[in-house]
C-alpha cells in the first residue's frame, strides 16, 4: 500500500496539479500563449523540472543502483528510440487526422512560437528534460515497481498509460487519446527493450518536432 500512496502522491505533485491548473485557466477563459521568456524558462528548469528530477531519481535509487540494465546506456536504446520516435509522429499524424475529420479542434494546448535561436534552444532543454522526467516516472518508476504494487506487466503498462493520458487532460479529447496510446507505446517499448534512453530521446524529439510544426504552420 505504501508504494501506491507513494506514486500517487509524486504523480499529484509533478504532473495532475499542473494539469488541474491548466484546464482551470482554459475553462475560465484566461488561457493564453505567453511569450518566450529566458528568466521565466530558466526558472521552470531550475525549479521545477529539475528538482523533480532529482526527487524522483533519490526514490528509485533507494531500491535499484545506478548499474541497473536500465540504466546503461546501449545499442537497445539506439533500436528503441528509431522505432520509438516514427511511432510516435504516425500516432500524432493520425489523432490530428482524425479530429479534423470528425470536427474536433485538435489539442487546446497553446503553444508558444520560438523566434530566435536562443528561444529554440531553450524549448529543447526544456522538452528533452520533461521527457526524461515524464519517462523516468511513467515507464522506468512505474514499471519496475510492479511487483511491488502486485501488479502483472500488462496491468502496470495499463495504470502507467492512464495516469500519463490523464495528466495529459487539459490538451482536450483528442490530446488525451493521443497521450494514451503514446502512453501504451512507451511503456510497451520500455518493457520490450529494458531502455530508458532510448524513449525519452525519442518522446523529447517527438515535443521538439511539435513545436517545429507548429512554428510552421503559424507562419
Amino acid at each position: 500500500m505504501g508504494i501506491y500512496l507513494e506514486a500517487i502522491i509524486l504523480y499529484i505533485l509533478l504532473f495532475l496539479s499542473g494539469s488541474i491548473a491548466q484546464l482551470g485557466s482554459q475553462a475560465g477563459g484566461t488561457a493564453q500563449a505567453a511569450e518566450f521568456s529566458a528568466a521565466g524558462d530558466l526558472i521552470r528548469i531550475g525549479l521545477f523540472i529539475i528538482p523533480s528530477l532529482i526527487l524522483v531519481w533519490y526514490l528509485i535509487l533507494r531500491t535499484w543502483k545506478l548499474e541497473y540494465w536500465v540504466v546503461r546506456p546501449g545499442r537497445k536504446d539506439l533500436l528503441s528510440g528509431l522505432i520509438t520516435f516514427p511511432c510516435l509522429l504516425i500516432i500524432g499524424f493520425v489523432i490530428t487526422l482524425v479530429s479534423k475529420y470528425a470536427g474536433g479542434t485538435g489539442t487546446q494546448t497553446l503553444f508558444r512560437t520560438p523566434s530566435s535561436a536562443a528561444e529554440w534552444i531553450f524549448v529543447c532543454i526544456i522538452c528533452i528534460l520533461a521527457a526524461y522526467l515524464e519517462e523516468s516516472f511513467f515507464r522506468f518508476y512505474l514499471l519496475t515497481k510492479r511487483k511491488e504494487m502486485n501488479l502483472s506487466s500488462s496491468s502496470a503498462l495499463i495504470f502507467s498509460a492512464a495516469l500519463f493520458s490523464i495528466c495529459h487532460i487539459h490538451m482536450g479529447p483528442w490530446g488525451f487519446l493521443n497521450a494514451a496510446l503514446s502512453g501504451v507505446l512507451l511503456g510497451f517499448l520500455f518493457l520490450r527493450y529494458n531502455s530508458l534512453h532510448g524513449i525519452a530521446i525519442a518522446h523529447s524529439l517527438y515535443n521538439i518536432s511539435v513545436y517545429i510544426i507548429n512554428s510552421f504552420l503559424i507562419n
